[in-house]
């Protein structure tokens, strides 16, 4: 990830839920509670992946599946705000290079962060290397559109109407153009489905959100 995207995502951060919320209508919420319902319904060592203010591990929480856990993101900025919403950790890392140790977690939740990384596969081994055998890896992602709504959505309303409600909102327009832009070039679903067989998942589910908007993808690490 470039220093660029790093410091838009830490200029970014003091609205950044607040612009969630208004961007997706809140359907963001619902999204998270669907993928946490997807994890084993005991408590869990849980990585939030690309994290930024924890609002993934936080749902984890009020779902009854938290053991212990930490939020790892690339900007410190999205991080500095973790300890205002809750009590949990939170570390500045690279998705790419994760600095824990081999099986250190039951699960990982990555949400609308596996297209902001410079090599994808990459991304997914590390995922792959930091759970437990039987471990489950959670995505939640914009994946490039190819259902007629989302692509009507993303080549058509998105482009014009996200950019414009971040100005408004005080943030950086071409922030939320990246956010679109990072969408239409980013992975087919079923592709990265593929890409998670190939990396060592198995049992690997894809469930559509709101007629395809945003995608679950969930993943099972083989047993060695």
């Amino acid at each position: 990830m470039s220093d660029a995207i790093r410091k838009m995502f830490d200029e970014i951060s003091p609205r950044y839920d607040m612009l969630n919320r208004v961007l997706s209508a809140r359907r963001d919420v619902a999204w998270r509670k669907r993928s946490v319902q997807k994890l084993p319904n005991q408590p869990l060592d849980i990585l939030d992946l690309c994290g930024g203010t924890g609002d993934f591990l936080m749902e984890a929480q009020a779902a009854g599946r938290f053991r212990s856990g930490v939020v790892a993101d690339f900007s410190a900025g999205m991080l500095s705000h973790v300890s205002r919403k809750a009590d949990l950790a939170a570390i500045q890392a690279d998705a790419l290079a994760l600095p824990f140790a081999d099986a250190s977690f039951d699960a990982c939740l990555c949400g609308f962060g596996m297209r902001n990384l410079d090599d994808l596969e990459a991304g997914v081994r590390s995922v792959h290397r930091v759970l437990r055998p039987g471990g489950t890896f959670v995505t939640l992602e914009f994946f490039r559109p190819e259902m007629v709504v989302p692509r009507f959505f993303y080549n058509v309303l998105a482009p014009i109407a996200i950019p414009a409600v971040g100005k408004v909102f005080g943030s950086r327009k071409d922030a939320y153009e990246y956010l679109v832009r990072s969408t239409q070039r980013f992975a087919r679903v079923g592709d990265y489905g593929l890409m998670l067989e190939h990396c060592g998942f198995e049992k690997v589910e894809i469930l559509p959100n709101d007629f395809g908007i945003s995608h679950l993808v969930v993943g099972t690490k083989r047993a060695a």
